[in-house]
Formats: C-alpha cells, sequence, structure tokens
C-alpha cells in the first residue's frame, strides 16, 4: 500500500506532538475528570490539537476520530480516517511513570493501514504500514518466536494485573505496564510474548498499534477472535489479544476455560 506521504506525515505530527507532552510533563498543566477514572490533562487537548493541525493541512479530505473530540458521525462514510490519541497512557502522565505515547492510526476501509507510536520521552519512533513492515527508528520489528520464553511474558495494564488475569495462574507471566499502545508496540518490538485486556478498548487506543504488530508478524484477535475492523459505528472493541500466533492461541484456549463470572 503506498502510504509515503500519510506516513511521513504522521511522523512528523506524532513528534511534533511529543514535544508538547515531553515539555510539560512534570511541569505546568492541569487535570480535569471527563468522567469518573478517566482524566484528561491540557497535554492531552494541546497535542490533540497539533496533530489535527498537520494532518488536516495535508489531507483535508480525510475523517477524523480523536479520544478528544466529540465524534462526527460522517467519518462513516469516509474511506479515510485518521484514528488518534494523542497521549494514551494519560494516568501514568500524570503519576510521573514514563509509559504514555502518542498514537496516530489510518484506517482505509476499516481495515487498519497506518500506525506510528511516538514515545516522546525515550524518542523511539513506532511505524508500520499495511505489507512494508515495522521499524523502530528505521530498524526492522519482530514479534518474539515461539517458546522465546516458558512462561510466556504477557503484557496487562496495571489495574488488570490485580484482577480476573491472576486466573491465568501458572500458564503466564503477567506484567504490568501502562498505556496500551505502547504495549502494542513494546509486544511488536519483542519485549514480551503477548499483550491481553479482557476489558473494552477504543479504536483509538489501538489502531496503530494493530498495525504495527501485524506487520512485525504478530497475530490480534479480538474477544471473539476476529481481526479487528476500524471506523465502525461504535468505536469500541470488545476485549484484545496481541502476539505471536502461537502465543495468541495459548492465551485464548485458557480464557475459554476460565469461569464467565
Amino acid at each position: 500500500m503506498d502510504l509515503v506521504e500519510e506516513l511521513r506525515v504522521a511522523e512528523t505530527a506524532a513528534q511534533a506532538a511529543g514535544q508538547v507532552i515531553a515539555q510539560l510533563y512534570g511541569g505546568d498543566y492541569w487535570v480535569q475528570e471527563k468522567s469518573r477514572d478517566n482524566p484528561v490533562t491540557s497535554a492531552d487537548l494541546m497535542a490533540n490539537r497539533v496533530i489535527r493541525e498537520v494532518l488536516g493541512e495535508k489531507f483535508p479530505d480525510d475523517a477524523w476520530l480523536s479520544e478528544e473530540d466529540a465524534d462526527d458521525s460522517s467519518r462513516l462514510s469516509s474511506s479515510r480516517v485518521w484514528i488518534v490519541d494523542p497521549l494514551d497512557g494519560t494516568r501514568e502522565f500524570i503519576r510521573g511513570i514514563p509509559e504514555f505515547c502518542v498514537s496516530i492510526g489510518l484506517a482505509v476501509n476499516g481495515i487498519p493501514s497506518l500506525g506510528v507510536i511516538y514515545h516522546p520521552l525515550r524518542r523511539e519512533l513506532f511505524n508500520a504500514v499495511r505489507g512494508g513492515g515495522a521499524r523502530l527508528n528505521g530498524r526492522s520489528l519482530h514479534v518474539r518466536s515461539a517458546g522465546a520464553s516458558t512462561p510466556p511474558c504477557i503484557l496487562v495494564s496495571r489495574s488488570e494485573s490485580s484482577g480476573r488475569l491472576t486466573e491465568l495462574g501458572g500458564d503466564f507471566v503477567l506484567k504490568p505496564m501502562g498505556s496500551i499502545a505502547y504495549r502494542l508496540a513494546s509486544v511488536a518490538r519483542g519485549d514480551a510474548d503477548a499483550t491481553l485486556t479482557l476489558r473494552r478498548v477504543k479504536e483509538w487506543d489501538v489502531c496503530a498499534g494493530v498495525v504495527i504488530v501485524n506487520e512485525a508478524g504478530g497475530d490480534i484477535t479480538t474477544g471473539n477472535g476476529d481481526a479487528p475492523l476500524f471506523n465502525q459505528h461504535n468505536p469500541v472493541l470488545q476485549q484484545l489479544v496481541a502476539g505471536s500466533d502461537v502465543c495468541n492461541a495459548k492465551i485464548r484456549k485458557v480464557l475459554a476455560q476460565m469461569p464467565t463470572s
């Protein structure tokens, strides 16, 4: 897929937003609650504005879906939609934990086709275009091979690391980490065998990461075992498992045996 210009511009947007976030990290910014346990900061909104300005200038006809903007249903009639979380891992940002990132994805006809994830403190720029492989700062990425670690290491959110996922028992080692977008990028880099959430996630949380994991040779499925589609009427995915195909199959088998309540 020829998305060379889109990738270049998305990288520019992610790095510009990352610069804003890095300047505010640990400094002077405000925090509000959008809803219970759902904070937003001035860093989120400033980064969102930067990304939208950069992408909108180059691709004014593309649709837009972002965590920090009201959803516009006109996106459903567009073949191309940018799906953005300007600061994934806001709670970690507030707590001073460096596990957050900028996440920019592009879906074409519902298929996740381009992904850029940028960690502004570590200056890690992950990117992928469908059919073109995944890279970190120019270096090719590959998920862990089957059996690379025993038991497999699974990245999970901090809240889930002490919840129902503990029922996975000795089959896996659970490692807590913030931002799900950054967890997906970390799996693509081979830092862990997989990442897993039993919760609902929004499209903007994972669109970029799905492309990057897929292009790093990984497998991603939702709770019903299907590959995730994007730019849906309700931009919510039910659960997510991402990693090598062998590890994912093992995870799904264990999950199927867990009690439903």
